[in-house]
Order: C-alpha cells, then sequence, then structure tokens
C-alpha cells in the first residue's frame, strides 16, 4: 500500500478547490494588510543615526542600515506601503476608465472603432515611456506618478470589457429593452455595468502588481517620486552609489520585499478571478 507523501498530509490536502481558494485570498489579502497598515503607521521623517550607519543585517536591524543610521527595515516597509497606495489609487482609476470606454463601445459601431483605434493607440506606446512623459507633465510626485500609471494601464482591461460588451449587447433582454425605448444609458445600467462588475473587480487587482512595478521602475530613473519620498525606487537609486563598498543589503532586502509583495498581489488577483470565473479553476 502506497504511503501518502507528508506534502498532502494535513489540513490543506483536505481542503476542497474552493476551500482552498478562499484560504489563499484570506491569507495574501491578511499580509498585503498588515504591510500597508504598519507602513502608513510610521513618520516619513525616520529617525538618523550616524553612530549605527552602513551597518549589514543583524537581529537589532534586520535589514541593517544605511548611510544615515537609518533602518533599512522600517524604511522598506514604508516604501512598500507608499506602493501600495499609489498602485490602489491607480488600479481604481484605470478600472474607472476602462469602465467608461467599454461603456462607449457599447453605443454603436462608430464608437466602438473609436474605443478599438484608442486601445491600439495606447497599446503600441511603451509603458515606461508613457508613464514617464505623463509623469513629467503633471509635476512628478505622487499625484503624477498615480495618473501617470493609471493612463497607461487601462488598456487589457479594456479589451475584456468590450469584448464582454459586446456579447451582452446580443442578448436577447438588451433587444427587448430598446424596443421598449430604453436609452443606452439605462441599458448600460441595469444590464451591462452588473453584469461586468466581477471582471472590473478582479482586472483592477490584476493591475496591482503592473502598477507597483512601473511606479518603483519610473521613480528608479528620476521621473517618479521626490527623491525624499522613502519609496522602494528611491531606495533602491540611492543603494547604487553603496554597492561597490560592499553593502549589498541596501539592494537586495528591499528589491526582495518589492518582488515578495508584487507576487502576492499577482496570486490574490488569480485566485479571485479563479473565484469568480470557474472556467479558470481547471487551467
Amino acid at each position: 500500500m502506497t504511503e501518502t507523501p507528508w506534502y498532502n498530509r494535513g489540513l490543506f490536502s483536505s481542503l476542497n478547490l474552493r476551500q482552498k481558494t478562499l484560504l489563499t485570498i484570506g491569507l495574501t489579502g491578511f499580509v498585503l494588510v498588515i504591510i500597508f497598515i504598519n507602513g502608513m503607521m510610521i513618520d516619513a521623517n525616520l529617525p538618523t543615526d550616524f553612530a549605527v550607519k552602513m551597518q549589514p543585517p543583524s537581529f537589532e536591524h534586520l535589514f541593517g542600515t544605511d548611510w544615515m543610521g537609518r533602518d533599512m527595515f522600517i524604511r522598506t516597509l514604508k516604501g512598500l506601503s507608499l506602493s501600495i497606495m499609489i498602485g490602489i489609487g491607480a488600479s481604481i482609476i484605470s478600472s474607472i476608465i476602462a469602465t467608461i470606454l467599454a461603456v462607449i463601445a457599447s453605443i454603436n459601431s462608430k464608437c466602438d472603432e473609436f474605443v478599438s483605434w484608442l486601445i491600439d493607440l495606447f497599446a503600441s506606446i511603451p509603458h515606461i515611456l508613457l508613464i514617464m512623459m505623463i509623469s513629467i507633465s503633471l509635476g512628478k510626485g505622487a499625484f503624477g506618478v498615480t495618473m501617470a500609471v493609471a493612463f497607461s494601464h487601462w488598456v487589457n482591461l479594456t479589451r475584456v470589457l468590450r469584448a464582454e460588451v459586446l456579447q451582452i449587447n446580443t442578448s436577447e433582454y438588451v433587444a427587448l429593452s430598446e424596443r421598449f425605448g430604453k436609452s443606452k444609458l439605462w441599458i448600460a445600467k441595469e444590464h451591462i455595468i452588473p453584469l461586468v462588475l466581477s471582471q472590473i473587480f478582479v482586472g483592477t487587482l490584476l493591475v496591482f502588481p503592473h502598477a507597483i512595478m512601473h511606479e518603483s521602475s519610473v521613480t528608479f530613473l528620476g521621473f517618479g517620486l521626490s527623491p525624499h519620498e522613502p519609496a522602494i525606487g528611491i531606495i533602491l537609486s540611492e543603494s547604487m552609489t553603496y554597492l561597490a563598498m560592499g553593502a549589498w543589503w541596501l539592494a537586495f532586502f528591499p528589491g526582495v520585499a518589492l518582488l515578495i509583495v508584487v507576487l502576492l498581489f499577482d496570486i490574490l488577483g488569480d485566485n479571485l478571478k479563479r473565484l469568480f470565473d470557474p472556467s479558470e479553476a481547471n487551467k
């Protein structure tokens, strides 16, 4: 008789797919909320102590200290919360843009052609270049970066919503509503938007990883947040000066922490998509 492997034993192995999905969503969401809340509670002006500057990781300073004696663990946590906050704003705004454009595409064929042309136009421009141009034109900073990321990340969600809306427009209840003289706005409010709410919600979460990575990228290049902000991009940019001196921890821990947060958002979005769309469970 074959013995059950150790990794298939225990509570997790006894759960069905839906229960595993819900457990994964709960755990990843809990970790992200803890990171965000703790980071927001930290003062942006961290205390300096030049007596302990450039110290490697230790039990007292888990991520080491920087050239001003600031604790890198606290700086990283604050930077992650700032990235999450910008990701929240950018994702919500990009979802609103995508929803509005999908509704416009449902009006008639001319509007659909216009939305398709707009999608192709923005999809042809590299994200980083578009984000840098919008961020600079809006004065950089948190507002500029948020708007830049939002106005460059609505394309994929708009494609999905447009396809869903076009399919809904061919349904019988939409045709009956039109025969009864209902307006396009009423049809969008009563029929289209309620049916695509799950796609909007999941699409918003799936934008998060891209938003956070692009925010950190443009900030690292100097086109994003101000140098005094404790952002991950700023931390990584400043650490480049000290890597040649052997201070590897200045870039390693913030970079790994950023990748972990991005991965958690990706896992959260994928599992929510599986939860709302059962057909995804077999993929």
